[in-house]
């Protein structure tokens, strides 16, 4: 039976839960492209001065993999909550965990003046950014997929998705603004701490936004039919351990990806190919600016041709170009530009399509800790060491041939995942599937 089209106040539940969901995903997105960086360009010299270039970058980059490691601790605790107590108020304190913690890093003290305590009160709060963001994902991409129905989920549920580029465009677009009208000592000594400030303006718009929307029809029904779970995180490894495997594996070559595209490329171009930072950050921000229409492009594909056939596109377009960007790189700014821009392009095909996949590995009950555990585990084996990975490997190997090899094994590792995980949705699911209720 086909579905009637939703009522206009559902629909403007689901514009609201859009706009929710962009706004959370944006802020933490933005605070994690801030630090990441600020890690690459300022702070292995701020808080961890050494003689050697390398082992202050490397510890920089360290402190980046403790945004990932803490992240299955948000995932555990607010994924428990938001099976239980409902997505909505889970999702007001992962914003305000996240937007207090980035605040915080820009009033720290360096380690010029405060020594052993600027970098750990550094590594706390990059703590508590990644316990926040391990809650936020898995409720943000319910936040707006719930309130959708199933055949435009894929769509939808990439609102979350949106939020990595849009907070790396704002991230670096701020650092680039600050960088041009600083001179590089101004920046250094006080300018990066700007970035880190702002964040509390995307904090405001994201709780009023927030604090106006209603539960998830989804969250609704199933409180009403009396299926909230006990121990929603125990009932996910004992019942849907395939589940969980197939989320896990199927996000470990997104998030590597990513690290190279977004991320590692920044140390790679300005101190392998001795570019300027303003070259560097450009490319990024071209990238990212494309991906703003790419991701919910992918999902809406993914909606029309399946989840996993345009995710496994993306998955081995990302593996075959890693290994042709470090010869493509050396080509120049445009040639660095031209291959961080299409590289987002294969990320987008697997992170537009990964919202909707990975909830669906779930039954609607465990939705929430399911998603989480998959998001937050991944991005521990994933995105964490990536970075610390490929800067090690380039100074060990002194070729970026290495680090495309790395990333093919994420990319075959994710392929796997896909290949595990289920394509359509079950009977619960259908139940309380929006676009079905708007038909009662």
């Amino acid at each position: 039976m086909s579905q009637s089209p939703q009522p206009r106040a559902e629909r403007r539940s689901l514009y609201k839960a859009f706009a929710a969901s962009l706004s959370g995903t944006s802020l933490e997105w933005y605070d994690f492209a801030v630090y990441s960086s600020a890690a690459a360009l300022v702070f292995g010299d701020l808080f961890f001065p050494s003689g050697d270039p390398l082992t202050g970058t490397l510890q920089a980059f360290g402190t980046y993999a403790v945004g990932y490691i803490s992240r299955p601790l948000g995932g555990i605790v607010f994924g428990r909550l938001g099976d239980v107590i409902g997505r909505k108020k889970v999702l007001v304190a992962t914003l305000l965990l996240i937007g207090i913690a980035t605040f915080g890093i820009g009033l720290l003290p360096t380690h010029a003046s405060a020594g052993a305590l600027a970098p750990t009160l550094l590594v706390l709060l990059r703590f508590a950014q990644g316990v926040g963001v391990g809650g936020e994902w898995g409720g943000a991409v319910l936040l707006s997929s719930e309130f959708s129905a199933q055949s435009q989920r894929g769509f939808w549920a990439s609102a979350a998705q949106v939020g990595p580029p849009l907070g790396t465009l704002l991230a670096n677009g701020v650092l680039a603004i600050l960088a041009g009208v600083l001179t590089p000592a101004q920046f250094l000594g006080w300018g990066w701490r700007i970035a880190f400030l702002l964040s509390a303006v995307l904090v405001g718009f994201g709780l009023w936004i927030r604090a106006s929307l209603e539960e998830t029809p989804v969250f609704r029904e199933l409180s009403e039919r009396g299926e909230r779970p006990a121990a929603p995180v125990r009932e996910v490894f004992r019942t849907q351990p395939r589940a969980l495997t197939a989320a896990v594996l199927s996000r470990v070559g997104p998030d590597v990806l990513y690290a190279l595209f977004a991320v590692f490329v920044l140390t790679y171009a300005t101190k392998t190919l001795h570019m300027s930072r303003g070259e560097a950050v450009t490319a990024v921000l071209v990238g990212s600016a494309l991906q703003i229409v790419l991701i919910p492009l992918a999902g809406w594909l993914s909606d029309a041709y399946g989840r996993r056939r345009v995710y496994a596109i993306g998955a081995v377009g990302g593996a075959v170009w890693s290994v042709l960007f470090f010869a493509l790189a050396q080509g120049g700014m445009v040639s660095l530009l031209i291959g961080v821009i299409v590289g987002l392009f294969f990320h987008s095909l697997m992170y537009g399509p990964q919202a909707a996949f990975v909830a669906e590995q779930f039954h609607a009950r465990l939705r929430y800790t399911g998603s989480s555990l998959g998001y937050t585990l991944a991005g521990v084996i994933g995105g964490a060491i990536a970075p610390l990975a490929f800067t090690w490997l380039l100074a060990e190997t002194g070729t970026g041939y290495v680090i495309g090899a790395y990333i093919v094994v994420a990319c075959v590792v994710t392929l796997v995942g896909l290949g595990l995980g289920r394509a359509v949705v079950d009977d619960v699911d259908e139940a309380v599937d929006p676009g079905a209720m708007a038909v009662k």
